[in-house]
Order: structure tokens, then C-alpha cells, then sequence
């Protein structure tokens, strides 16, 4: 039988698994609820039961297994040490120390789960064929990360791929999450780009599309509306989008990847979305003809589980 490798993404609401062999091929995927009670002590119990009876249904031993990766949702430094899990309670915790301990001490590996998912997109997703990506993901938030060498680039204190953080815009006024002003997040994330079609259709009197949806309105409205040539909405989504581009032309500038790989619930807007940020990106990265590329990701919900099991494959 050839080698397996087991990749765990835990979210705060369900944990995602997936058994692959060591080329990249996904065996078998699966889920568990993440039950986050008395600061999430029953979370890896529940990951190695359920490993250890997945292996046994589809008639696969311990032995072939060369690894577990498990990703989490906050900072991992480089021994492992996750300091403080908001999302799970954790606090004070080596994740794959622990759920190696739990699997007989198969090997395993930790990281977060933004540089996981950058990882999965490298290895079988948007960036396969590249060794060099940073992946930046446009949910709730903004998330990153930064792939040299095939290698999770974390940071000395894990705040690698943070793009969701750089400073952006100086007129800003309201606190991003992080406690900081101007964030990339604040104006082009989903949760962002909502924001900012709101304060335009305060301020403006036109028509719009945009108008039915009133506070409810959503990102998707806005990309929606502004490839159907809505004013307003291209307004908003032009806003957006040249945060997005300025931020990409800076960090090729230091990183310089073979291609950025756009992924999280705006990308689905598609080559839409690419055309409209690599527009402004090439406008604020004039010194070279030969820059990164960008493009979209494609595994979705499982770039987690892809990244987590390529971890343990050194």
C-alpha cells in the first residue's frame, strides 16, 4: 500500500479532514463539529477519535500514515506553540505535539491556518507549478500567505502574510479589528467592501442597484452591480480593488512571488475581480516588466486540509 498523509483544518465551527497519499491525491474528506466547551479541551480528542475511525473504515493501518498537519486559526510560531486560539478558547498549547501524543506519536506538524491553506493553493491549487506564492484571501477579513521555496513563511513572530494589515488609507477613522486605522481589511474584505457601499450611498443621491438591499446590502451585491455596469458599485468595487492593487505592488516589491493566488468568497466574482486589481497593480509597479502574476485560487474550502497534509511532507 503506498504512504499516507492526514490533513486537519480546525475552524470555529467544524473541523475539516482529509486523508491524501503522499502525491497530492484526495482519498477521502470528511467533517466534525468543533465543540469549543471548557476552552476546547475535547477538540483534539475528538480530531484523533475521529482519525483513528475514518483509518478504520476505509481499511487503512497507522503504519502507512507519514504524518498528521493540523492548522489552526491564529499565530503558530516556528516550535509549534500556539500561544492563544481566540476562535477555540486555546490558550498555552502545542497542538501537534498533543494530537501526535493521541496517535500513538505519529509525526506532525502545526501551522496557521491562512499559511495552510497558501500552502494547499501551491501544492494542488491555484499556484501548482510555482514554488514562490503569497495567497491573499478576501473574507470576512483579509488573510495571507507567504510561500518561498515550497516553505510556510511565518515570521520570527508569526505575523508573516498579515496582509490584511498593512496600512492602507489615511483618512480613515473607524478601528479596524486589530485595533489599528486605514487597514487593507477595512476596505477590502467582504465585511469592508459592505462598509464602503454604504457610506457611498449615504453620501451620494444617484440611482443604483445597490439601493433595493439598503444595510443588508452585501460584497457580492456590489461586484454583481458593478460588472452589470452599475455606477455606484463600480465606484465601490474600484475603491476596493485599488487598495487591493497598491497592497500587491508593495509586497511583490519585498517578497517578489511567482503569483499572488486571490481566494476567500470575493474571489468567486472571478477574472472579473483579477482584472480590475491587476489594473491598479501595474500601475504602482511600473520598475519591471516581469512581475509576479495574479490569480485565482482554486481549491476553496479544502485549501486548509491540502496545506495541512503537505506540512508533513518535507
Amino acid at each position: 500500500m503506498g504512504k499516507k498523509c492526514i490533513g486537519v483544518d480546525v475552524g470555529g465551527t467544524s473541523v475539516k479532514l482529509g486523508i491524501f497519499d503522499v502525491d497530492g491525491v484526495l482519498l477521502k474528506k470528511w467533517e466534525i463539529p468543533t465543540r469549543k466547551e471548557e476552552h476546547g479541551k475535547y477538540v483534539l480528542d475528538d480530531i484523533a477519535a475521529s482519525i483513528r475511525e475514518t483509518l478504520k473504515d476505509e481499511n487503512i493501518s497507522m503504519e502507512e500514515v507519514v504524518g498528521v498537519g493540523i492548522d489552526v486559526p491564529g499565530p503558530v510560531k516556528k516550535n509549534g506553540y500556539v500561544e492563544v486560539c481566540v476562535n477555540l478558547g486555546w490558550r498555552d498549547i502545542y497542538p501537534a505535539k498533543e494530537l501526535s501524543a493521541r496517535l500513538d506519536g505519529i509525526p506532525a506538524e502545526c501551522g496557521n491556518d491562512a499559511n495552510a491553506a497558501a500552502l494547499g493553493e501551491m501544492w494542488k491549487g491555484g499556484g501548482e507549478g510555482y514554488s514562490d506564492i503569497v495567497m491573499v484571501t478576501l473574507g470576512t477579513g483579509v488573510g495571507g500567505g507567504v510561500i518561498i521555496n515550497e516553505k510556510i513563511i511565518a515570521g520570527r513572530h508569526g505575523l508573516g502574510g498579515e496582509i490584511g494589515h498593512i496600512h492602507a488609507r489615511d483618512d480613515e477613522q473607524e478601528y479596524c479589528n486589530c485595533g489599528g486605522r486605514g487597514c487593507l481589511e477595512q476596505v477590502a474584505s467582504a465585511t469592508g467592501i459592505a462598509r464602503e457601499a454604504r457610506r457611498k450611498m449615504a453620501a451620494d443621491e444617484r440611482p443604483s442597484v445597490l439601493r433595493q438591499f439598503g444595510d443588508e446590502v452585501t460584497a457580492k451585491d456590489v461586484l454583481d452591480g458593478a460588472k452589470a455596469g452599475d455606477a455606484l458599485a463600480l465606484e465601490v468595487a474600484e475603491t476596493a480593488c485599488h487598495y487591493l492593487g497598491v497592497a500587491l505592488a508593495q509586497t511583490a516589491l519585498i517578497v517578489d512571488p511567482d503569483i499572488f493566488v486571490i481566494g476567500g468568497g470575493v474571489s468567486k466574482a472571478g477574472q472579473f475581480l483579477v482584472d480590475m486589481i491587476k489594473k491598479h497593480y501595474e500601475e504602482h509597479i511600473t520598475i519591471s516588466a516581469d512581475h509576479p502574476l495574479i490569480g485565482l485560487a482554486t481549491l476553496g474550502n479544502d485549501a486548509g486540509i491540502y496545506g495541512a497534509a503537505r506540512m508533513v511532507l518535507k
